[in-house]
């Protein structure tokens, strides 16, 4: 695994948060399409469903990423402590990967779904 800086996980977290400053704006596109399919009657439109198919998936790529994070950080426990280091899991670091992990996917979808309907507006 290659050892990322300060500054590079600094600028990966800043990237992360603007892609989800996004995420209001993507939802002010998607509330027209949605109060038109209820006036129409329909329940599940095509963009509606696409939205929940979307959700999900970030969400269950996000935990699934969560938790590779911790394992990883679970996993160079010993190496860590016998090195000298202080481990990750005690000093935030395994937090702050697994946390970011889990807020990239979400992020990604984000920034795609605002690039997708901001064409369509």
């Amino acid at each position: 695994m290659t050892k990322i800086s300060k500054s590079q996980r600094a600028l990966e977290v800043a990237a992360i948060g603007q892609d989800l400053m996004l995420a209001p704006l993507v939802a002010m596109m998607r509330l027209p399409l949605m109060a038109a399919d209820a006036q129409n009657g329909r329940t599940w439109s095509p963009e509606t469903a696409r939205a929940m198919h979307e959700k999900t998936m970030a969400m269950t790529e996000g935990a699934f990423a969560a938790h590779m994070a911790l394992l990883q950080s679970t996993a160079r426990f010993w190496p860590e402590v016998f090195s000298g280091r202080m481990p990750s899991l005690f000093n935030g670091i395994a937090a702050e990967r697994s946390i970011s992990a889990a807020l990239k996917p979400a992020s990604r979808t984000v920034k795609a779904n605002f690039r997708r309907l901001s064409t369509k507006s």
